[in-house]
């Protein structure tokens, strides 16, 4: 009842029968957030993690090509790991796309995407003795992490609605 008469004047919150709902004051925060743009770094970002997502995909259907063609499955089954990389490379595609879109749910799986990326690319560069593979992954998922811990980034994952400095003189938790 508290949360009705205190909401009663606000306009925005009015349905089509002038009287203000739960699901009219719990929605506007989401819409609110979900109109506000992302920062060039997000979406740059986004783009980086997209075609990350796109190149899994191309593994996924060459790994699908070689085991139909007939390539040696005993020592790796290609059309299981094609199916890992489907999985892998959709939900990093959705996660850039979001990123792009500005969904702000792209951000951790893009960030832990990263994560997994930076011992691959050390792998890859080092292990591997292939640096012509390793030092552009690596550089790619730095960038990518660079892009999204940026203070505009955190800034826009926070909610976007914290202006200045922390205020130790306010006593609510948001004292921005």
């Amino acid at each position: 009842m508290a949360v009705r008469t205190s909401l009663r004047g606000n306009r925005r919150l009015r349905g089509k029968t002038g009287r203000c709902g739960y699901a009219d004051a719990v929605n506007l925060p989401r819409k609110r957030a979900a109109s506000a743009a992302a920062p060039a770094t997000v979406r740059g970002a986004g783009v980086a993690v997209g075609a990350q997502g796109a190149a899994a995909l191309v593994v996924a259907a060459v790994l699908v090509v070689r085991g139909i063609a007939g390539a040696d499955q005993r020592v790796v089954n290609g059309l299981g790991t094609a199916v890992w990389f489907v999985l892998v490379g959709g939900v990093v595609l959705a996660a850039g796309r979001a990123l792009v879109v500005g969904k702000r749910w792209g951000r951790g799986l893009a960030v832990v995407t990263q994560l997994l990326l930076l011992p691959v690319a050390w792998y890859l560069a080092v292990g591997s003795h292939q640096p012509a593979f390793g030092i552009p992954v690596g550089i790619l998922a730095l960038t990518v992490l660079i892009l999204l811990f940026s203070p505009a980034a955190v800034r826009w994952a926070a909610g976007g609605d914290q202006g200045g400095p922390a205020n130790s003189a306010s006593r609510g938790p948001d004292s921005r």
